[in-house]
């Protein structure tokens, strides 16, 4: 698939949206790209985590990890391409944690997957969840990139589309200057 294909997949389902939006990171941003637009629908589900499951095939993966919420279906997809186990970190007291029972084992080679990446936030620190719990990470990978390429993840990194998208701090926000209404659709604040 090309970069192209995956964008339209995210037109197709309306997943593209245009507007005033305050992202998890706490940026401002004319664009948002709701991924769960996408993946309600399994075959595009498992097309797109299909190709991010082909990009890291060859790197002995044993457990494919993602930050909640996002994260969790992209997370299940790829780990069902790599018919390998799957879990998620979510919030807890306002910190990525393991719950729910989830265990990574000492030196379980591990895959940290994301829907969209802008700060890459989330992503560190699902990647400290991993390395707190004496994981190996292997890679790190995203269906979106929409920092054009300027998120710092500190690993390999691999995304499927690579968007150049603005993001505002609050306090430069033109959008915000100009009086359009704001939305929140993220989910980093959701408490567990």
């Amino acid at each position: 698939m090309t970069q192209e294909d995956i964008i339209d997949i995210y037109k197709k389902s309306g997943a593209l949206l245009e507007g005033h939006f305050e992202l998890s990171s706490g940026l401002h941003s004319p664009s948002y790209l709701q991924s769960a637009l996408v993946l309600q629908h399994p075959e595009y589900a498992s097309m797109l985590c299909k190709e991010l499951a082909e990009v890291f095939k060859d790197r002995k993966i044993e457990l494919v990890i993602a930050p909640a919420l996002g994260g969790i279906i992209v997370a299940y997809e790829v780990a069902r391409h790599l018919n390998v186990r799957t879990i998620f970190a979510e919030r807890e007291k306002g910190q990525l944690t393991l719950r729910r029972g989830f265990k990574i084992k000492e030196g379980e080679r591990t895959l940290v997957v994301e829907d969209v990446i802008t700060t890459g936030i989330s992503v560190k620190e699902t990647i400290e969840v991993v390395e707190k719990n004496k994981g190996m990470l292997v890679g790190v990978g995203s269906l979106i990139d929409r920092s054009g390429g300027k998120a710092e993840i500190g690993h390999p990194y691999h995304s499927l589309a690579v968007l150049n998208v603005p993001a505002y701090k609050p306090t430069d926000c033109p959008l915000c200057k100009s009086g359009k209404k704001i939305t929140k659709p993220g989910s980093r604040d959701l408490r567990g």
